[in-house]
């Protein structure tokens, strides 16, 4: 498994400092990692979902510490590069949150029906 591209989105925060997406071996992509700035500097946290019961639960992790330690080491690299190049911060807008608007509306601006998918063209007579 190789690490074939990441994105970098720094955020202005106290303790977020950037939301990152992570592509592995040009087929599978990981969004809304994050890089945290806590007590003892800057960690990777997975991306979790809110349960019923008010915890979070991880949807995505690396299953061992050396997978662990490679994706974080790769990510903090990745985004000191970022703050070094000047990559302009956003407020606290997710990039992903950003793209799913995008998805989500078709050429005039308007969201598709329920259940319909804007990538999917209805066929010509249906």
């Amino acid at each position: 498994m190789e690490i074939t591209d990441i994105k970098v989105y720094p955020v202005e925060e106290e303790k977020l400092k950037a939301f990152v997406t992570v592509v592995f071996d040009q087929c599978f992509v990981v969004c809304d990692i994050k890089v945290i700035h806590g007590n003892n500097g800057l960690f990777v946290s997975m991306p979790s979902k809110r349960r019923k019961d008010g915890t979070f639960r991880d949807v995505a992790h690396p299953l061992n510490s050396d997978t662990r330690r490679m994706i974080e080491e790769k990510i903090l690299a990745a985004y000191e590069r970022a703050l070094a190049d000047g990559v302009p911060s956003r407020r606290t807008r997710r990039p992903r949150e950003a793209a799913d608007d995008d998805r989500a509306r078709d050429d005039r601006g308007a969201r598709p029906s329920a259940g319909a998918d804007p990538g999917v063209q209805p066929e010509a007579g249906a």
